[in-house]
């Protein structure tokens, strides 16, 4: 049985912290900007600037993407606890953590000497930093380049600050081969991107609108009204999508809303849509969608295969 999502996918977030991520950093001076084995080290994050003593021995996760981009630079030994949300890579240390509703004292029980999170609800910065818990906020990036910069913010503080460069190499290279290999048109292709089955969407402006444009595809959302207020996120409606009539649709509520090309054709009018009538339907992993770490690369490669596997007209 299907429902509607109540929450938007991790991506959508205040432009409070989107705004706070474009400052992330490590400073040129302190030990992060080395290779990540000097301790005490100082991480410049959206939070502000965190000192952490030494090597942390009992990380606690409460990103998803975060615990993903911990594993990818090569942490995952000192990752002692994630969110129940966490569920890649096989065999993270799930627990009932809540990322959205944080319970300080159920975070320190695990005795961490670092915190991770996508967001400080509830005062959860403030609250472990009172009790002496080093926290880092690594909020949902706006681009490529911020996500890049939170690899490097977590390698400094967990010592990985060598892996973080090179995982940050291997996906550039990874996707800048992606995009060089697929083909081009003169004028982008369109497409509707589905958050959920209550038809909000993301613009070309946003992380993943900007990921799919570099393979040359660009949002029917952002000529909708009301699309810049949003932050980029506007919820549509289904005449708005339909008279937009999408070369390819893209949907990221397969396992929360169990959308994929029948239910998108059995919808009144889709059914004569080119996207459905074609072949240009693509369901894709909710989780993958919604995250900013290193999965991204597959994210793109997906997009980029149903490009050439469904093809609208001859490339230019």
């Amino acid at each position: 049985m299907t429902h509607v999502r109540r929450r938007l996918p991790a991506l959508v977030v205040p432009l409070l912290f989107v705004a706070a991520a474009s400052c992330a950093s490590t400073s040129p001076g302190d030990a992060s900007s080395g290779t990540g084995g000097t301790f005490p080290v100082t991480v410049h994050a959206a939070d502000g600037a965190v000192r952490i003593p030494h090597r942390p021995h009992a990380i606690v996760s409460l990103s998803p993407t975060a615990t993903e981009m911990l594993y990818a630079i090569g942490a995952g030994d000192q990752v002692k606890a994630v969110d129940k949300s966490s569920d890649y890579p096989k065999g993270t240390p799930v627990t009932s953590l809540d990322g959205n509703s944080p319970n300080v004292e159920a975070v320190a029980g695990y005795h961490p000497d670092l915190v991770v999170a996508s967001q400080d609800t509830g005062g959860l910065s403030s609250q472990l930093k009172a009790i002496g818990i080093p926290i880092l906020i690594v909020p949902a990036a706006a681009d490529l380049e911020q996500a890049y910069a939170q690899f490097g913010q977590l390698g400094a503080a967990t010592g990985h600050a060598a892996r973080a460069r090179a995982e940050v190499s291997d996906i550039r290279g990874r996707i800048a081969a992606i995009v060089a290999s697929t083909p081009k048109h003169a004028t982008p292709l369109s497409y509707y991107y589905e958050l959920d089955q209550t038809y909000y969407s993301e613009t070309s402006s946003t992380f993943i609108g900007q990921l799919l444009g570099l393979l040359g595809l660009k949002s029917i959302a952002d000529a909708a009204s009301g699309a810049a207020a949003s932050g980029g996120y506007p919820q549509l409606n289904a005449e708005f999508i339909v008279k937009a009539d999408p070369d390819y649709i893209f949907l990221a509520d397969t396992l929360c809303c169990g959308q994929d090309a029948t239910t998108v054709a059995a919808r009144p009018g889709w059914g004569t849509m080119s996207a459905v009538t074609n072949g240009r339907v693509l369901g894709l992993n909710d989780d993958v969608a919604s995250r900013w770490g290193p999965r991204v690369v597959d994210l793109l490669q997906e997009v980029a295969n149903e490009l050439r596997a469904h093809p609208v007209r001859s490339a230019a």
